[in-house]
């Protein structure tokens, strides 16, 4: 068995499996020594449809993906056509771009969290500064309708240079004969975008497209620091509720039902967003 083979049963088939076979007890995280663990059936995922909070978390993981994926891809392939031209700096502007990616979740959450602060956050003050205190200031995490957009512009922010960097090394890949003969035939600089980097770049949208759904779909970290899901479930996410259930309310059984059904909507949205961009590059 090849190297791969072993890392992909070792850690994707074997948990997966054994999530499978958790999600049908009431496994407990901490087992009661008089009270056996005991099959139950489907009763774990029948509770898991009829929860709200279930319920919540997987349109808003949806609604972020279909909000952050294309805004962030295109702006990652705008940024990476910036940093691409033959510019003094260049490199600082690539440095700058990226570096949100290297820091970790955790510490671009906390610093996020003391920004949109309604009282002393800079966002706050940045926007009555331009407005002359017309607008603001505004509670960004504790308003239902602008938690989950908060939440949103700093995951954008914060992985945007990720994107950049693959696309960048897509934009280094193209010949610049290409360039030059479609200079010769007529076309410009948009018709250049449009009918020569699009087309050439498909392969690397079609990574970037599905590698940022399933990052998108795992959002949990910056949520769990600066709302915790609320208020009022505006910004629970179904990672969240696993969590909440598994860990905080030691139900290990239905934690593992959310997890199964939560891996199969992910890979099924997954391979269909490959299909179609595969049916989309033969035709």
């Amino acid at each position: 068995m090849s190297p791969a083979a072993i890392l992909l049963l070792v850690f994707l088939i074997v948990p997966f499996l054994m999530a499978f076979g958790l999600a049908f007890t009431d496994q407990r995280l901490i087992p009661n020594p008089n009270l056996s663990t005991q099959f139950v059936g489907f009763r774990n995922f029948v509770r898991m449809f009829q929860n709200e909070t279930f319920r919540r978390g997987l349109l808003n993981n949806f609604i972020f993906t279909a909000v952050v994926v294309p805004v962030q891809t295109g702006l990652a392939l705008l940024l990476a056509i910036l940093v691409n031209q033959k510019i003094r700096l260049s490199n600082v502007f690539r440095a700058t771009y990226f570096s949100p990616v290297v820091v970790t979740m955790t510490v671009v959450a906390v610093v996020w969290f003391f920004l949109y602060n309604p009282g002393e956050g800079t966002i706050n003050a940045f926007i009555q500064a331009i407005s002359f205190g017309r607008l603001g200031p505004y509670d960004w995490l504790n308003d239902p309708k602008l938690a989950f957009p908060a939440i949103m512009v700093l995951s954008i922010w914060q992985g945007v240079g990720f994107q950049m960097v693959i696309y960048l090394a897509g934009l280094q890949e193209i010949p610049l004969e290409v360039y030059e003969a479609s200079s010769i035939d007529g076309a410009n600089k948009i018709q250049q975008f449009f009918y020569v980097t699009l087309p050439m770049l498909r392969n690397t949208t079609i990574f970037v497209v599905i590698a940022t759904t399933i990052l998108a779909f795992k959002l949990f970290v910056q949520v769990d620091i600066m709302t915790r899901g609320g208020p009022q479930d505006a910004t629970m996410t179904t990672m969240l509720h696993v969590i909440n259930e598994g860990f905080r309310n030691l139900r290990v059984g239905y934690a593992a039902a959310v997890t199964v059904v939560f891996f199969l909507i992910v890979l099924g949205v997954s391979l269909l967003q490959r299909f179609f961009l595969e049916e989309e590059r033969t035709v």
